[in-house]
């Protein structure tokens, strides 16, 4: 079913569509039904309905006004314009705002049932387009070497889940079936003597990064091994080489793959003329430790300052590998910051508990736990600096989590005393992130109080004065005050009318443009809708 909001300033108009037309059997529901133009606005900023049928003709604000809203603020909206014979050519407007139907009157219920099924088929038709799984998986499939790359510029960057690599690798058809892995990174640097004499023309020099890079990655892919190159593609200014092992033995592979990148930059050299330098990064067993691969090619692109440019250059040559020891996980740290910030209790105990179970039984110096256990510290204070909470002034003058950390005497002690910081972190964090909405909502309340008298007060308008967008402050705005801002700010424009009305001799005029409505026949229509009587009627019963 699709939502309708009808709109007619004629109460015997809306309850005859409203009765006499068989809504639900064409597909369509009605979600409400407005005597105007300005109270549509409100409604439909509520509802998002799927149809708007409008008459032009009403008080206040009229159809092609708010057609136009309709089309800046809800574009798929469609819009049913109703009309008269002698506003024809008024309605011929409604064409420059692509206006999807228009009905003149008087009007049979069969005609208007006809429109009804028209306009569903024509909703029916853009969904199934959207939703055309054929068109979707010709779209994914031109799109894929896209996806494909930007997937791979992913695990340079950040680690993801085991489980969600898998699921991209089987998605995008990726062959990553290899025993380990590595990256490399080529980069151009400006050579400091020419070593010969270049045409001006020359790629060199034509000032052209993209078209350098471009040419580089050609060589590369036509002369490593299709079955080892995992991809090649530009990243950063630079080509980035993700190589697998394809299952051969290790030395054998790595020979060759010296080998080979030593043949490419022999290539780029002579036929391309670039000062470009290869820097590998060390062998990782896994793609999701891609990312520490990549660094250490980039590292190793650093000691061109020391063994000079235009070489390749093995991060393993140049600094004696690790002996690898424990290390904070990166998706245990982002659970443990997600967990501090917006998690519950449960979340961050849990978070901390498979932090701890890396270090309990495993194999390591005293050292590695002490740096794994600052890591898992710094991560804590950088998640309370960032959401402003002060440590000294949470656990007293003098406190320092990295030293006390290290007073105890077994992990599970340090373990539940770190949970126990944790925990009053999260706590603390949680009250000021709600003390942050009832500050903003204070913030709303008194700004509108001082200016519901301006006529052009919106929810835009207050919004840009708080430098916050308006989906963010309308969800904490009704959370907080339990009705929406057009509704609190009409309800506060009501009750001091009504107090105008019954202390002060004011013209309803006057009271209308002392709270904010500039057109005073708008304001007495809103002031029976909402209170029942007429503000003559009111002040006679209040003073009676």
């Amino acid at each position: 079913m699709y939502k309708v909001l009808l709109v007619d300033d004629e109460a015997d108009v809306r309850e005859g569509l409203v009765q006499e037309i068989q809504w639900e059997a064409c597909g369509f529901t009605i979600e409400g039904t407005a005597e105007n133009g300005r109270e549509a606005v409100e409604l439909a900023e509520r509802l998002e309905p799927e149809v708007v049928i409008t008459d032009i003709s009403m008080p206040f604000q009229d159809g092609l006004q708010l057609a136009s809203w309709l089309r800046e603020f809800l574009p798929l909206c469609k819009i049913v314009i109703l009309t008269g014979y002698d506003e024809f050519d008024y309605a011929r407007q409604a064409i420059t705002l692509s206006v999807d139907e228009y009905l003149l009157k008087p009007f049979s219920a069969e005609s208007f049932m006809e429109l009804l099924r028209k306009i569903k088929d024509k909703i029916d038709l853009e969904v199934a387009e959207r939703e055309d799984v054929r068109q979707l998986k010709e779209h994914y499939r031109t799109s894929l070497p896209l996806l494909r790359e930007s997937f791979l510029a992913s695990l340079l960057t950040r680690k993801l889940p085991r489980s969600i690599v898998e699921e991209k690798i089987r998605n995008y058809e990726l062959s990553l079936n290899g025993g380990c892995y590595l990256a490399a990174v080529m980069a151009l640097y400006p050579a400091s003597v020419d070593k010969e004499q270049t045409s001006s023309a020359s790629l060199r020099h034509s000032g052209d990064l993209d078209l350098m890079l471009h040419a580089m990655l050609n060589i590369a892919k036509e002369l490593l091994d299709p079955s080892s190159l995992v991809s090649a593609f530009i990243y950063q200014d630079s080509i980035v080489l993700l190589i697998a092992n394809d299952e051969r033995e290790e030395e054998a592979w790595f020979s060759e793959l010296q080998l080979t990148l030593d043949r490419l930059l022999k290539s780029i050299l002579h036929y391309l003329k670039l000062p470009v330098t290869i820097g590998v990064g060390s062998q990782v067993g896994n793609l999701t430790d891609l990312k520490l691969s990549y660094q250490g090619a980039l590292l190793a692109l650093d000691y061109r300052l020391i063994l000079g440019a235009e070489k390749v250059i093995f991060i393993d040559d140049v600094e004696r590998p690790r002996p690898e020891g424990v290390r904070l996980d990166e998706l245990k740290e982002q659970a443990l910051i997600r967990s501090l910030k917006l998690g519950t209790e449960e979340e961050l105990t849990e978070a901390i508990s498979h932090i701890f179970d890396e270090l309990i039984g495993a194999s390591c110096t005293i050292q590695d736990v002490q740096v794994y256990l600052l890591e898992v510290v710094t991560a804590v204070l950088r998640s309370a600096k960032e959401s402003g909470v002060e440590i000294e002034a949470l656990f007293g003058a003098g406190f320092q989590l990295h030293a006390e950390i290290f007073k105890f005497s077994g992990l599970q002690e340090a373990k539940a005393w770190l949970q126990d910081i944790s925990l009053t972190i999260r706590k603390h964090i949680a009250s000021s992130r709600q003390h942050a909405y009832k500050d903003i909502v204070e913030k709303a309340l008194q700004y509108t109080r001082e200016h519901y008298v301006d006529s052009e007060l919106s929810l835009q308008k207050l919004c840009m004065q708080l430098h916050i967008s308006t989906g963010y402050f309308s969800a904490v705005f009704k959370r907080e005050v339990k009705m929406t801002y057009v509704q609190y700010l009409m309800q506060l424009r009501m009750e001091t009318a009504k107090e105008l009305l019954r202390s002060s001799d004011l013209r309803a005029f006057e009271i209308a443009e002392r709270v904010g409505f500039a057109d005073p026949n708008y304001f007495s229509f809103c002031f029976k809708k909402l209170v029942g009587i007429s503000p003559k009627e009111y002040r006679t019963q209040a003073r009676g």
